[in-house]
């Protein structure tokens, strides 16, 4: 039983880090979406996904990578429905955006329609090439967005050092965090079963994230 320990402990701070991430996540949703000059609400309302990668750090001075951990959660019954229990995802890619030096930023995605979704259950994909990406428009409406970014399958934002803005993560790479999604529900599950299944709930790690969307944008929204 003894020897047991290590490995019970080592899966319990994995489970606490999983939780931080999801507590992370919400708090940078929150601070974007009180911005009187953030994410359009009526964007908002239009998203298939929210995705959010918060403490995106640099891993070289100049041009280099970048490298950070996420989730994303979707609506249920094709987009009409509540938002579900969040996929664990991860980011990588070469550094752009806001990004000075050593520091971090935080990123939001919003996935605007099915095919966005698609590359989502895919085990990873390439903004950019695989899926087209576009700087999301900021402010208290959407009516000033461009065709590009109506058109795109997924418009994504940055904050860093207090700035928000549209950012264009092109050749950023999105994958599946499966030993996190492992730890958040306690058993292997794809992507797949997390975003399109009607039936599972939200876990408890990752209830005030999904109640803080379903407060932004509740069901029956106009979309």
């Amino acid at each position: 039983m003894a020897a047991l320990l290590p490995g019970v402990a080592v899966t319990v701070l994995a489970q606490v880090r999983e939780t931080q991430r999801l507590a992370a996540c919400r708090s940078v949703l929150e601070a974007i979406a009180r911005m009187p000059e953030g994410i359009p609400r009526d964007l908002l309302h239009k998203a298939e996904c929210v995705a959010v990668v918060p403490g995106v750090k640099k891993l070289a001075l100049g041009v280099g990578g970048r490298y950070g951990k996420g989730a994303v959660t979707c609506r249920k019954d094709g987009g009409r429905g509540p938002w579900g229990p969040p996929a664990m995802i991860e980011m990588g890619g070469p550094s752009v955006g806001l990004q000075i030096g050593g520091q971090s930023a935080d990123y939001v995605f919003l996935i605007m329609n099915p095919k966005g979704i698609d590359h989502l259950l895919r085990s990873k994909f390439t903004l950019g090439a695989d899926a087209s990406v576009a700087a999301g428009p900021k402010g208290r409406s959407a009516e000033a967005a461009t065709d590009l970014q109506l058109h795109a399958e997924i418009l994504t934002y940055s904050r860093s050092r207090g700035l928000f803005a549209g950012v264009s993560l092109e050749g950023a790479v999105v994958k599946q965090d499966r030993s996190a999604n492992e730890q958040v529900y306690g058993e292997r599950v794809e992507a797949r079963d997390l975003l399109l299944e009607a039936d599972r709930r939200v876990p408890a790690a990752a209830r005030e994230l999904v109640d803080l969307l379903r407060e932004l944008s509740p069901p029956g929204q106009d979309r």
